[in-house]
């Protein structure tokens, strides 16, 4: 029995309830699905980050942080964006650890959009950008990235730009999509907000995860870009402890004053052990030089498992994820199928309509390899015996 309150409610967010994430949760845990799903590894971390918490709760080390962040921490993280991008952040004033990289996106947007402004971002999208911008009382913009390549219509961005756009959200490596901006999209961004007021709120979690030898175009790959960016990263995502919350941003000094701001009131400060565990693994630049091949391994070994599954694969050339095209051999949206595969086949996958504010349905499915071999082998076997419909 719930409690009833005799309050009269008003939503700021009354289109958001059960989201087909929810869905496919629940029905995947009354299948006992494989899952193929999520975003997070089931597989272990590095013992020494464990044993570097365990190391800071023994010492004592577990009241309140800096609101900023353990200073060691921030300039391990200002040394590596150096030496990997080439701009020199202040550890002081220009790095902020975040209780997680949701926590630094909800921050920057909070902290510079304004009611009335317009702020443009990329579907397919994660699903938080959104209704965080709408929770400011701005106005989210939705540019469609062209499928099946998913790259952007740079002429679009430039025609939805206008007085009141406030910010640019960019995600790369990107979620759910798998794909990469380029150094010639860096350019284009450049072009298009050179001598306006307008913000780029980079969402560069999967820094680390760029296959084939490709370099990362981050923001702080590109000067001008840098000084109007706030980049949002994770360190949950680099050392595969999803569930420890804890990631950063950084930005010119005068953006993160006001990114602060919000941060000191829905956080304070992100979890002190973790803080300094991370502060002593980021000593070794192989804990994320590494990652690229790991991840890429995880990657080829799914894709050639299900060369001979019904699936048509798009490449994936960064972040967890591959899709998967299904539209010639079924009608079905992708829900659907999605919760067939789960009850027919007991292997959960993620529509890509549940990336799209209209639903947008183009008879593609996410895959996680994410995951340990024997979930990708598994999750691959049950794919392969897919029938058509």
């Amino acid at each position: 029995m719930t409690l009833r309150t005799p309050v009269q409610t008003r939503s700021k967010l009354p289109d958001v309830g059960t989201t087909i994430f929810t869905v496919i949760g629940e029905l995947s845990a009354r299948h006992n699905a494989i899952n193929l799903s999520q975003g997070a590894p089931n597989f272990a971390c590095d013992p020494g980050l464990v044993a570097g918490v365990t190391r800071a709760m023994t010492a004592g080390h577990n009241q309140y942080a800096p609101m900023t962040g353990l200073q060691a921490l921030k300039t391990r993280i200002a040394d590596k964006i150096a030496t990997l991008y080439g701009t020199r952040y202040d550890a002081d004033r220009e790095v902020l650890v975040t209780a997680s990289a949701s926590e630094g996106l909800y921050a920057a947007i909070s902290g510079l959009v304004h009611p009335g402004d317009e702020v443009i971002y990329f579907e397919p999208s994660f699903d938080s950008y959104a209704p965080v911008v709408r929770l400011q009382g701005a106005k989210p913009v939705a540019i469609k990235l062209n499928a099946p390549e998913f790259t952007v219509n740079w002429e679009e961005v430039r025609a939805a730009v206008n007085p009141r756009t406030r910010m640019i959200i960019i995600n790369t490596p990107h979620n759910p999509s798998g794909q990469v901006l380029s150094a010639h999209d860096l350019a284009e961004l450049a072009a298009i907000t050179r001598q306006t007021d307008i913000l780029i709120l980079s969402d560069e979690v999967y820094e680390h995860v760029v296959f084939d030898g490709a370099a990362h175009h981050g923001m702080a790959t590109h000067p001008q870009l840098a000084e109007r960016s706030v980049i949002v990263s994770s360190f949950g995502k680099t050392y595969h402890v999803t569930g420890w919350r804890v990631g950063y941003c950084v930005a010119p000094a005068e953006l993160m004053e006001e990114i602060c701001k919000v941060h000191q009131f829905l956080m304070f400060s992100a979890d002190t052990p973790m803080q300094y565990a991370f502060a002593e693994q980021m000593a070794d630049p192989q804990s994320w030089l590494s990652l690229a091949a790991f991840y890429q391994r995880k990657r080829d070994l799914l894709q050639s498992l299900l060369v001979d599954s019904p699936f048509r694969l798009l490449p994936s050339a960064g972040s967890f994820f591959l899709l998967a095209d299904y539209s010639h051999f079924s009608e079905e949206s992708d829900s659907a199928l999605v919760q067939r595969l789960i009850v027919e086949y007991g292997v959960a996958t993620i529509p890509l309509s549940a990336f799209y504010t209209d639903g947008t349905d183009n008879k593609l499915i996410r895959l996680s390899f994410a995951k340990d071999e024997a979930t990708l082998r598994a999750g691959a076997h049950a794919l392969c015996q897919v029938k058509p419909r």
